[in-house]
């Protein structure tokens, strides 16, 4: 695809935010650290308390500022690109509106609601000559990208099959997937599509070959109100038995004070007169046996590919760890690890080496992965090429994979790829 030159040589790439969350803020500090490269013009967001702190961080004039993307988009062309990082359900068309405008394209993960809106979208780009790069983090950040490098090299021979571990955790999922954003399959997505696109992408990139049939099995097997203990309440704080519940909001936010960074301050009140009105009457001040939450809370998918490999994803939230583990069998060798220590088996000799990721492991912005893929877009766009590590077309292949699996799950059978 010939990518269309819309920056001068040697001028920075301009961008507007659409939208201005948790995901957008990561994104952001790339820009803020790269002035000379890369400059944000502009930003979209319903909520005034983000808008506003997005304009004064960045300098940004009220004309720049815009509540309602469709305004912003009436408008003629303003910059270079436009990063879109809004909810799951605002994905498409905001998309769709910026590819047909002539921008290019930061597009958080998952792409769309629908395999066909996918599609849609990765053939607009193509027809319009624009970048469509999507945010999955794992091909960006240092532990995987060895993963990738060991299995690239050849040493350890063929791949034979794979065994990867997502874990969710219970207070992730909690905060979420049982009583925050992502607790509905038609608000934003499946929870593997939501959550573990990301993993399936990284499972693809490393095997590289199609796949040929799949099958996936999973429910919600415990958030629902038949589990509920004797003397429960709708709310935390009304609960008999809250101080011996693993998932009392009260002990989360205001106890253990976990996941609040994303709770929006009003400007003359502090986090916990936030955190108290979550408790009182926000979303995520409730029993999480008595929301209206219908995401699996547990999942398994089975792939078997083209040339053979087999593959088992877990996705697992009863779990204290919040990481990934993955086992590769190749015919010479294996590779083990969970995100923090790597260790490569030879089978001849029986020689072992270790690669010790413990001083990256939970930094910030995924060890800098969040900023690579910033990095690699920017600069894509000032080369005017289109090598994107995360390109929309490969991208589309996972998502397929997750869609695909969920229709395995639903109709309980396996899929067959033509």
């Amino acid at each position: 695809m010939e990518v269309k030159q819309t920056t001068e040589n040697g001028k920075p790439v301009s961008i507007v935010a659409i939208g201005a969350g948790n995901r957008t803020n990561k994104y952001l500090e790339y820009i803020r650290n790269h002035p000379d490269l890369v400059q944000l013009v502009g930003v979209i967001e319903l909520n005034d308390i983000r808008r506003q702190h997005v304009a004064e961080r960045f300098g940004l004039e009220a004309s720049q500022c815009y509540v309602d993307y469709h305004a912003f988009f009436e408008a003629p062309k303003q910059a270079d690109a436009v990063m879109v990082c809004t909810p799951e359900d605002m994905h498409f068309e905001p998309t769709m509106l910026a590819i047909r405008a002539g921008y290019h394209v930061l597009l958080e993960k998952p792409i769309a609601q629908t395999l066909e809106e996918c599609t849609q979208i990765a053939q607009a780009a193509r027809d319009q000559g624009v970048l469509v790069s999507v945010c999955h983090v794992l091909r960006y950040h240092p532990y995987f990208m060895k993963v990738k490098e060991l299995v690239n090299s050849g040493g350890l021979g063929e791949i034979i099959s794979i065994n990867h571990r997502t874990s969710v955790g219970v207070d992730r999922t909690a905060h979420g997937f049982v009583r925050g954003i992502w607790r509905k399959e038609a608000v934003t997505n499946p929870m593997l599509m939501s959550k573990c696109c990301h993993d399936i992408d990284f499972l693809l990139w490393l095997t590289e070959t199609p796949c040929r049939k799949l099958t996936s099995f999973g429910s919600l097997r415990w958030f629902k109100a038949k589990n509920a203990s004797e003397g429960s309440a709708e709310r935390c704080i009304d609960c008999k038995v809250e101080t011996q519940c693993p998932f009392s909001a009260i002990d989360l936010y205001k106890v253990r004070r976990d996941w609040i960074s994303n709770f929006d301050v009003p400007q003359g009140k502090t986090i916990d007169d936030v955190i108290d009105v979550q408790l009182q009457e926000g979303l995520y001040g409730r029993c999480v046996y008595h929301c209206d939450n219908d995401v699996v809370d547990h999942q398994i998918v089975s792939m078997e590919m083209e040339n053979e490999v087999t593959i088992n994803f877990s996705m697992d939230i009863f779990t204290l760890q919040d990481n990934r583990e993955t086992h590769i069998s190749l015919t010479e060798g294996e590779i083990d690890g969970d995100e923090t220590r790597l260790r490569v088996r030879r089978f001849r000799g029986g020689t072992e080496e270790v690669y010790d990721f413990s001083d990256i492991a939970h930094t910030p912005f995924h060890a800098g992965a969040d900023l690579n893929i910033v990095a690699d877009f920017v600069n894509a766009i000032r080369e005017g090429r289109d090598d994107l590590v995360t390109s929309i077309e490969r991208s589309v292949e996972s998502h397929r994979i997750c869609f695909e699996a969920e229709r395995s799950r639903k109709e309980m059978r396996t899929i067959l790829f033509g």
